[in-house]
């Protein structure tokens, strides 16, 4: 039983480490070929840019002073720290494991970033005309892979959780 746990701890955890390995790999392809707000659009609604945000998501707190990258590190270890700890409990449930490998990825990511260079480096800016009342141009704030491995991460989490309570009724 401990082999199979263990096997498949070394899954999710490898998912998690090719997360973190594609992140880094095109966070620093951007940081080689782009200059700072440099842009290229590749379709009508989607540019590859480079950006850097102290902040968190939507660039929270990104004018805070520096404080914020010890803040947004500490909390990414922490939650990496539980992470793994789920992870560990909890290997044999797919869906779930999955988001946690997700999230776990995204987070160590973001945490190099901030380590590395002292903001995340985002590149993936997606626009739209309808997007224009809630944010400049049309703009959603701009992204990277780790971001996106938190969001599908969060979205399987809750799919998880709707799954369970449905099966225990």
């Amino acid at each position: 039983m401990a082999k199979a746990s263990s096997k498949g701890m070394l899954t999710w955890l490898g998912l998690a480490f090719l997360i973190v390995l594609l992140d880094q790999l095109t966070k620093g392809l951007i940081l080689v070929l782009y200059r700072p707000g440099e842009v290229t659009p590749v379709t009508s609604f989607f540019n590859i840019v480079r950006v850097h945000n102290p902040g968190a998501a939507f660039s929270f707190l990104a004018q805070a002073g520096g404080w914020q990258r010890w803040f947004f590190t500490a909390v990414g270890v922490a939650a990496a720290v539980f992470i793994v700890w789920m992870l560990r409990a909890h290997p044999g449930q797919r869906l779930f494991a999955f988001s946690l490998a997700c999230l776990l990825g995204g987070a160590i990511g973001n945490v190099i970033d901030r380590l590395v260079h002292g903001y995340v480096v985002d590149m993936l800016d997606f626009h739209f005309r309808w997007l224009a009342p809630l944010f400049a141009g049309g703009h959603f704030p701009a992204f990277n892979l780790a971001d996106s491995a938190i969001t599908l991460g969060a979205c399987g989490l809750i799919l998880d959780e709707i799954l369970r309570v449905r099966r225990s009724r």
